[in-house]
């Protein structure tokens, strides 16, 4: 019988499937191409080992080759540990190497002290932004999706909507051009106030701008963070917050007996990450002091790989 060509390549290709299955049949799911994808990978923000970097015993330079070492894919840095190599070309290009030589990707900068975005004074809000573009700069050269920074402002609940907007507004613009995310945390004040951030991420209104949700940092005055009006209930927040979420921060402090963190429902949260729809990082942020640096961030992942894979059955 004879064959146009292209019927001749769907039989090829059908007779490959067929031959696939097959193998799959005889192999069982040790064929990677047959394995779905996570529901979600998991990362670790450099603030979980935020000790180790004070107390002098590793540098951001090491970051990559501990996030290996423990089994993390992906890395996510904290501007306040290289503050003044934002414009150093030879020391991003040093984080480069690092990061490919131990085959984790760069995910984001979360970016602090640069000013208040949402600064009443429209000259220090301007101030803020322009602040912020050597971070953009260096997040475009090392691959990261997005900058991290605050929607901090004061005055009335809408006043500072409308100044945390403006001032993301004006940032995200600039970033725009370079591919790069300008993402906000719950991280303190009214951005831990999830209903008010989302607002703010209307007002905004660009699809570059967006959110990380922190499971635990829902609280909008840690001075008083013992009284229980301190803080806005982290499960409806982060729901409030997820269909503008770009990253999720898993935070974590104690872990019982059984694995689980003491003060967020991880089957809870991340069920509601899920049913947002997001499939992105989830990146561990471990801030405990019961066990080192390095123990509280691995069993945060445990307990992540653990959820996940309920989730998936």
């Amino acid at each position: 019988m004879n064959h146009t060509r292209r019927e001749a390549i769907q039989i090829i290709g059908a007779s490959g499937l067929i031959a696939a299955l097959a193998a799959k049949k005889t192999l069982g799911s040790s064929l990677s191409i047959f394995e779905s994808k996570p529901l979600f990978h998991i990362s670790i923000a450099q603030w979980s080992l935020h000790k180790l970097i004070y107390a002098d015993e590793i540098t951001t330079y090491d970051f990559a080759s501990e996030a290996r070492s423990m089994g993390f894919d992906g890395i996510e840095y904290v501007n306040s540990f290289f503050k003044d190599k934002a414009n150093d070309k030879q020391y991003l290009k040093g984080l480069n190497t690092r990061a490919e030589d131990q085959g984790v990707r760069q995910l984001l900068i979360m970016c602090d002290g640069e000013g208040n975005l949402g600064d009443p004074d429209d000259s220090k809000r301007t101030v803020a932004v322009d602040n912020h573009h050597k971070w953009v700069h260096a997040a475009k050269t090392l691959g990261c999706h997005s900058i991290r920074v605050n929607a901090a402002s004061s005055g009335s609940y809408e006043e500072q909507q409308k100044l945390a907007a403006d001032g993301l507004r004006k940032l995200t613009e600039f970033a725009e051009s370079f591919g790069i995310n300008v993402i906000v945390e719950n991280h303190g004040g009214l951005s831990s106030n999830g209903k008010w951030l989302a607002e703010v991420m209307k007002l905004v209104d660009h699809p570059m701008c967006g959110t990380l949700p922190d499971f635990g940092n829902f609280c909008m005055d840690w001075s008083k963070s013992d009284d229980p009006k301190s803080w806005y209930d982290r499960y409806q927040g982060t729901e409030e917050l997820m269909p503008y979420a770009k990253a999720v921060s898993a935070k974590s402090y104690e872990f019982d007996e059984l694995g689980n963190e003491i003060n967020t429902d991880y089957r809870k949260m991340l069920k509601i990450v899920i049913d947002a729809g997001y499939r992105g990082w989830i990146g561990v942020e471990y801030e405990g002091s019961k066990h080192s640096p390095r123990e509280g961030s691995k069993l945060t992942k445990t307990l992540l790989e653990s959820v996940r894979d309920e989730l998936s059955a």
